[in-house]
């Protein structure tokens, strides 16, 4: 589908709009499909957009390689869209205003007290990344780092939705951190080589085999290159990143693209670029026991024919800023799920309903088009109940992402090892 060159306008609505729009819907929002190209990396072609519409925004752009769902955070991007990486609210069959302006509207109810006390938004999205070979190493900036150029820090958390990784693509396997011994010396003349070519840093690094079904949280400041399974993403609503390797695939990646998010006067600065790294968090002789995740059931539900399981957990410095559920309905099963806080939810299997509003995992999308797997539910749906009903003929299978301080009871890091007992 042919990118319209008409200059874009975001959507808007009446304050009366919108709260009609949250009350019909008895506070759950349909939400219209979130694309966001990058212009360093090839799409996977595994979340479900249309072959043809993969480069909608233009083949300057970079391909499109990821869906953002529940997002009040703009994309990062240069030369973007106005409403880049934005999630539209879908009134009557059509885009009609921002999650964005919703949450300014109706913030308490849609958000929680807590959270609107605290930060004024939705403060956390996740998304889905799907590329056709892995990412350079990066790492994301902390809060007080990102403060200094006007912008949030950035922790994050990975799970291997199984249902879109029947193949793995190019390099299903991910680099992270730096390996104990590494030094500053080490890194500082990986810098040096930015362009001579492939400047080594992976050769400092360690790469883990990615399972589906699987996941890792990522703290701010640590080094990693994803690999290339489809994953999803919660993560703190923030779009800072700052790449410390020079080529990935035969492709140079731009000196700018390290220093993007670092105080202008920093940009060839390398003591300093070094220095924005957790060393010891990257160095970190058990690394995977500090971050491997594998689900966990919430309860013993089988036998009521459904299962909700954690994908994501664990704290950030002792802080619980984002955790995400896995929810599987046998078909012909309904059931009511009661949650702490507000949470974005999609589909990625199966047909049914959540309230009032119909459920459809699609198997292609258009660039443009609208579709039933996508939703907001706010704080005080979630804590009354919402009731899911699979009405298909294979499981009903979905993932649901909370804000900060939601869930208090979500398991810890290592916790999974409990149930292999």
């Amino acid at each position: 589908m042919a990118k319209s060159t008409t200059k874009k306008k975001i959507i808007k609505a009446s304050d009366s709009k919108i709260r009609n729009a949250i009350e019909a819907g008895d506070g759950i929002l349909r939400l219209a499909p979130t694309w966001v190209p990058r212009s360093f990396l090839m799409p996977g072609r595994r979340i479900k957009l249309a072959p043809q519409d993969l480069y909608a925004y233009g083949a300057h752009r970079g391909g499109i390689d990821e869906r953002w769902f529940a997002s009040t955070t703009p994309a990062a991007n240069e030369n973007r869209e106005i409403d880049e990486g934005y999630s539209y609210v879908v009134v009557n069959g059509e885009r009609s205003f921002l999650l964005k302006d919703a949450v300014n509207v109706e913030g308490q109810k849609l958000v929680g007290a807590a959270i609107w006390k605290k930060y004024q938004k939705w403060p956390v999205y996740s998304k889905f990344f799907d590329n056709m070979g892995p990412i350079p190493h990066h790492m994301h900036q902390s809060k007080n780092q990102a403060a200094k150029v006007g912008q949030e820090g950035k922790p994050e958390s990975y799970y291997f939705p199984p249902q879109l990784n029947s193949v793995g693509n190019n390099f299903p396997y991910t680099f992270f951190g730096l390996e104990p011994g590494t030094t500053k010396e080490d890194l500082r003349k990986c810098l040096e080589r930015w362009n001579e070519g492939d400047n080594g840093i992976l050769n400092f690094s360690k790469a883990y085999k990615l399972q589906p079904g699987t996941g890792w949280l990522v703290p701010p400041c640590v080094l990693h290159a994803p690999g290339s399974l489809v994953t999803y993403e919660p993560q703190w609503g923030s779009d800072v990143f700052a790449m410390y390797q020079s080529m990935v695939e035969g492709r140079a990646v731009p000196w700018h693209l390290l220093t993007k998010d670092m105080p202008k006067e920093k940009h060839h600065d390398i003591d300093f670029i070094v220095n924005q790294l957790d060393w010891d968090g990257n160095i970190n002789p058990n690394f995977k026991d500090s971050h491997y995740l594998e689900p966990i059931a919430v309860a013993d539900t089988e036998s009521e024919g459904y299962v909700d399981r954690w994908v994501v957990y664990g704290k950030f410095d002792g802080e619980e800023l984002f955790s995400a559920k896995e929810l599987t309905i046998n078909p012909g099963v309904k059931v009511t799920i009661k949650d702490r806080g507000a949470y974005g939810l999609i589909t990625v299997q199966g047909t049914g309903k959540i309230g009032k509003h119909a459920l459809q995992t699609p198997a292609m999308i258009r660039f443009g088009e609208l579709t039933d797997d996508e939703v907001f539910v706010s704080h005080e749906a979630a804590v009354q109940g919402v009731t899911f009903e699979n009405t298909g003929l294979e499981p009903l299978v979905s993932l649901r992402y909370f804000g900060p301080h939601t869930n208090i009871d979500a398991p810890a890091i290592g916790d999974y090892r409990k149930k292999k007992r």
